[in-house]
């Protein structure tokens, strides 16, 4: 017969078994693959350091159901919302810390960091994948700011394909990466470009007022 030492030593085993289970359980449905990444910065009112992003990323991990993106240190994130845009319904979201993120399975989570939480509308079929567009204010005074009549947009970039809109009523006076210029229907200036290296890209962008 089993002494009572083994039975807790065979119980603890079982225990350290499920748990494990339970965690590959959770990484399993966390995405770790996205492809098409497109991230959008509205440069809003000069002076107040703050630019709206709108991020479209599409997940293609099989069985994923939740997506963690990352709110970057530094910045105040307001505003946030979450769309599907294949129906252009709102997605219920949870602003959660790096730790949290960790133990839903997202193990290179920065334990520093805030991450929004996204439930997918539906689990990634093999295969196939699920789009998503996430939107947020972040204020960064650093990043965004105010020299005289120019306005100066610098930020590492890590996404490849990226866009910049200047606040209405200002020209583009300087980019330092080939990026193509658009002028828009409500006759704001905005450029975009896609990197084709490996590197995040430190971006500059210096608009004037007209």
């Amino acid at each position: 017969m089993p002494t009572q030492r083994a039975r807790w030593a065979e119980f603890a085993t079982v225990l350290g078994a499920l748990g494990a289970a339970g965690s590959d359980d959770l990484r399993a449905q966390v995405a770790r693959d996205v492809a098409d990444e497109f991230t959008r910065y509205e440069l809003l009112e000069p002076g107040s350091g703050r630019f709206k992003i709108s991020y479209d990323v599409t997940v293609t991990t099989p069985g994923a159901r939740v997506f963690f993106n990352p709110i970057r240190r530094g910045s105040e994130a307001s505003d946030e919302s979450v769309i599907d845009p294949a129906t252009g319904r709102p997605i219920g979201f949870r602003v959660v810390s790096g730790w949290d993120a960790r133990r839903e399975g997202f193990g290179s989570a920065d334990t520093a960091g805030r991450y929004i939480r996204v439930p997918l509308p539906r689990p990634v079929p093999g295969s196939g994948e699920v789009r998503l567009r996430i939107i947020k204010t972040y204020r960064d005074p650093d990043s965004y700011r105010v020299d005289g009549d120019l306005v100066i947009f610098e930020r590492t970039l890590s996404i490849r394909r990226n866009a910049v809109v200047l606040p209405a009523g200002f020209e583009l006076v300087g980019v330092n990466y080939p990026s193509q210029v658009l002028t828009h229907p409500d006759g704001r200036t905005s450029i975009s470009f896609w990197s084709e290296g490996p590197a995040p890209v430190p971006l500059s962008v210096k608009g004037r007022r007209l």
